[in-house]
């Protein structure tokens, strides 16, 4: 038997998977505009904000396109001058699954669990695709606990069973918030630790509180890019 040693230096090198989470209109999607060569899968048909941009899109409606534009990217040379892959949104994609599910079958007991496992499948398989940067997006829900009526703000996901998983699906997952200066004037920012009211998180441990809302940026300090050239110099 053979095994493969791995060095822990070289993670972050195939690519780094980020989410990115928060309410409608402030600039999710746009977001896709900071990456480096980006093609966009959009299952929100929502792409008005990047019209200024000339950046590929794929628009997927059902189960089948999904899959279909993961085998191209996984096998296509044409998919290989992208260097970012946005999924635009899983909100969205959750809730294509959920309604092909309903149509197959009436049982609430047997769709959710389904809807949890497909929904694991598709977010992994398109997280390990190999040497390309992968940004996700999901809208915002705001989630009430039952005994303390405390609201927490998290990822919108169908029956919400996956939430505990998203720690451990992404490098980093954040939400999207726009601030104001004294001035007056709007900005964005990310905000990578969870508090009182978000739930988010950064496992590569690269991140500040709050970061700039510029992908490229990001991928590059989750990897180490920018650190390794510095040490070269």
């Amino acid at each position: 038997m053979t095994i493969k040693i791995n060095s822990t230096k070289d993670y972050g090198v195939d690519g780094v998977n980020i989410l990115v989470y928060g309410e409608s209109g402030n600039g999710k999607t746009r977001l896709c505009s900071t990456s480096r060569n980006p093609i966009i899968i959009s299952a929100e048909s929502g792409l008005l904000s990047l019209a200024d941009f000339d950046i590929p899109a794929i628009e997927v409606t059902t189960v089948k396109e999904i899959n279909e534009v993961y085998k191209w990217i996984i096998s296509s040379e044409e998919a290989e001058k992208y260097e970012t892959i946005c999924f635009d949104s899983l909100t969205e994609v959750a809730e294509i699954l959920l309604s092909t599910f309903k149509m197959e079958d009436k049982d609430g007991r047997k769709i959710y669990p389904r809807l949890d496992d497909e929904m694991s499948k598709t977010i992994r398989a398109f997280r390990n695709i190999k040497k390309k940067n992968k940004y996700f997006t999901a809208r915002l829900f705001r989630h009430k606990d039952e005994y303390s009526g405390k609201i927490m703000h998290v990822p919108e996901m169908p029956g919400n069973r996956l939430l505990n998983k998203f720690p451990y699906f992404f490098d980093a997952f954040m939400t999207l918030h726009i601030g104001e200066l004294k001035d007056g004037k709007k900005y964005r920012f990310l905000q990578t630790e969870s508090d009182f009211q978000y739930l988010a998180k950064d496992r590569s441990g690269k991140l500040d509180l709050k970061e700039k809302p510029n992908l490229s940026f990001l991928f590059d300090k989750i990897s180490g890019i920018n650190q390794n050239k510095t040490k070269e110099k």
